[in-house]
């Protein structure tokens, strides 16, 4: 089956995309749109073949661009928030036939495909929703062809921990049984309206939250990205009966029900799906009494197309575990290959129509990810008596921040490019909120002289903001193991970091931007007497609520923070400092003095 099989399944008049802001697009109008783009992609040069790179925000017409590409070339959606040195890396190993973008996007991906001399592509958006022109050719006519199951639709990274990311290639057949077996485990149906935030760049979002509803028949409302304040909005005017999200979202979700228990309650949604990263089983029993619905939580990867194993929506879910097989056969293997039986711990593994058939142009890779056809994840799990799953280590090396995968090679690599640094490795820290961090230990060069704050603030730009190390250790030398290989795993554990950091002693707020920061972290964390040393990512702090937290002082100060000055200032102490610097940027020099005035008092204090 193939993506223009899948969204033909719709009844035509029924909405497939959602705004409450603008017309909805129906499923008549959907398969017009992707079979006109995809002729106009064909005669603007883009074949079957070609590998068309997408850096487009979250959206609506983000879907639609996706649905338009794989059904004429291979579509390879990237993460907008990527720098210019990312963007040459993945652009070059995609060897992107073409670049689509917003027109007037100003995103470095432009720069980086002129100098690589890629074609660049612009959307312009139509009404309904999710509809756009698109301008621009690649090249000369070439003739339009229909997809066929095996066919390539979706290219898609994965980072390894010792070398390159990789490339997992996905067809059509994978995605069309994917999205099909999401539906199925869900039970979703022409009437149900999904609400979209995970990002249109990753598998879950593009198979769970997009094409499970529509090879359903149903809708789905494709936010610009998750944003805590503006939930209770899509939940009144959007009318989701169900929604995806990686638990860091859910912990959000579950602050604002935890403070309008009505509207939970009353929220018009029949489940609640988690992926992508472990649910802290206190947060889905949370989450399942204020709502009064069920809270399932699955397994996926990317290699998958997305899910392999899921709890059932039945009162036989099971919080702690990642469900039954659901979709692709589940097993757990020994150390070689050899199939374990009920309750024994080793390897998962998994095979079916979902799984993909090998990495691309990775020989080596396949070498060590099958065993026989049984694609080893990495992971290590069993099963009970009952088939249900239970995850019982992470993947090796991989640092898993709240569902964002990162290799630790990839931080490495930027830190090495310092002058000061002769020795750097990256490796996971437990997080109370996020299940993991990332940190990273630096030896500098004999005479060079560098502090962990300047190491943070040459990584920004360099690296995107999630793949931003947390704090940065300057050692004498990094611990290894006998044969001098670095032990990623055990790093944590040798350096005294393998528990949250106790709390250091409360420091009142003194100065006005202190008591702000305080007052907007103790209601967006939930956390409460909130010293002014506490840090910011310690406490539960991640970049959604970075996010709101920037929106609110814009809001009451005028002032734009730079969310990425939560990596270098994570205390309120330090963070108002910078706050109050940027507020006296635009200052008179009488309201200038008077703030110099406080900060002086406020030193003073501290002495």
């Amino acid at each position: 089956m193939t993506l223009d099989y899948l969204i033909s399944i719709g009844a035509d008049d029924m909405p497939a995309l959602l705004d409450p802001a603008r017309q909805p697009l129906s499923y008549r109008t959907l398969r017009a749109h992707v079979a006109d783009n995809a002729s106009a992609l064909a005669h603007g040069g883009i074949g079957r073949a070609d590998r068309v790179a997408i850096v487009l925000r979250n959206g609506p017409e983000a879907a639609t661009a996706f649905l338009a590409v794989a059904t004429a070339a291979v579509a390879a959606p990237l993460n907008p928030g990527y720098t210019a040195a990312e963007f040459l890396f993945y652009l070059s190993d995609l060897n992107a036939r073409a670049l689509i973008v917003e027109a007037g996007s100003t995103s470095p991906a432009i720069a980086v495909a002129r100098e690589l001399a890629i074609p660049i592509l612009e959307t312009e958006p139509l009404d309904p929703v999710g509809r756009f022109a698109l301008r621009g050719t690649a090249g000369p006519s070439v003739a339009e062809t229909v997809p066929q199951p095996s066919d390539l639709a979706l290219l898609l990274h994965t980072s390894g921990t010792t070398g390159r990311p990789k490339l997992v290639p996905i067809t059509h057949r994978q995605l069309h049984a994917s999205a099909r077996n999401i539906a199925a485990t869900l039970q979703l149906g022409p009437h149900d309206r999904g609400l979209e935030m995970m990002p249109l760049f990753h598998v879950h979002g593009l198979v769970a939250g997009l094409l499970a509803p529509l090879v359903a028949g149903g809708s789905v409302h494709c936010t610009r990205g998750f944003d805590a304040a503006a939930f209770p909005g899509w939940i009144d005017t959007v009318g989701p009966t169900w929604l995806t999200a990686v638990p860091t979202m859910l912990q959000a979700i579950l602050r604002w029900a935890e403070a309008a228990p009505d509207g939970a309650a009353h929220s018009g949604l029949r489940f609640i799906r988690s992926c992508s990263a472990a649910l802290p089983p206190h947060v889905g029993e949370r989450l399942e009494a204020l709502f009064g619905i069920p809270v399932v939580e699955a397994y996926a990867m990317t290699e998958a197309a997305h899910q392999m194993t899921s709890n059932p929506l039945s009162d036989a879910r099971r919080f702690g575990s990642v469900g039954r097989a659901a979709g692709p056969e589940v097993a757990i293997l020994g150390a070689t290959g050899r199939l374990l039986g009920s309750g024994e711990e080793g390897e998962i593994g998994v095979r079916g129509e979902n799984v993909m058939q090998g990495y691309l142009d990775n020989p080596e890779a396949n070498r060590t990810a099958f065993a026989g056809d049984w694609f080893r994840t990495g992971d290590i799990g069993r099963l009970d008596d009952d088939g249900f799953l239970w995850l019982t280590g992470r993947a090796k090396e991989m640092i898993n921040r709240g569902g964002e995968k990162i290799a630790p090679v990839e931080i490495e690599n930027v830190l090495l490019t310092h002058e000061a640094v002769a020795e750097a490795v990256a490796f996971a820290i437990p997080h109370a909120t996020l299940g993991e961090d990332a940190v990273a230990a630096v030896v500098l060069r004999p005479g060079a002289d560098a502090d962990p704050s300047a190491l943070l603030s040459f990584l920004l730009g360099r690296l995107s903001d999630h793949r931003m190390p947390r704090e940065i250790l300057l050692l004498d030398a990094i611990p290894k193991g006998p044969t001098g290989k670095l032990r990623r795993i055990e790093m944590a554990a040798q350096l005294g970091l393998d528990r949250p950091p106790a709390r250091p002693a409360y420091a009142a707020p003194v100065t006005p931007s202190e008591h702000l920061l305080s007052a907007l972290w103790i209601e967006l964390l939930g956390v409460p007497d909130i010293g002014i040393d506490d840090n910011f990512f310690d406490l539960g702090g991640n970049s959604i609520a970075a996010v709101q937290i920037v929106a609110r002082l814009r809001a009451e100060t005028g002032v734009e923070l730079p969310i990425s000055r939560f990596l270098i200032d994570p205390t309120i102490r330090s963070l108002a400092l910078t706050l109050t610097a940027l507020q006296a940027e635009a200052l008179s020099p009488e309201a200038l003095d008077r703030i110099l005035t406080e900060l002086e008092g406020a030193a003073g204090l501290a002495q």
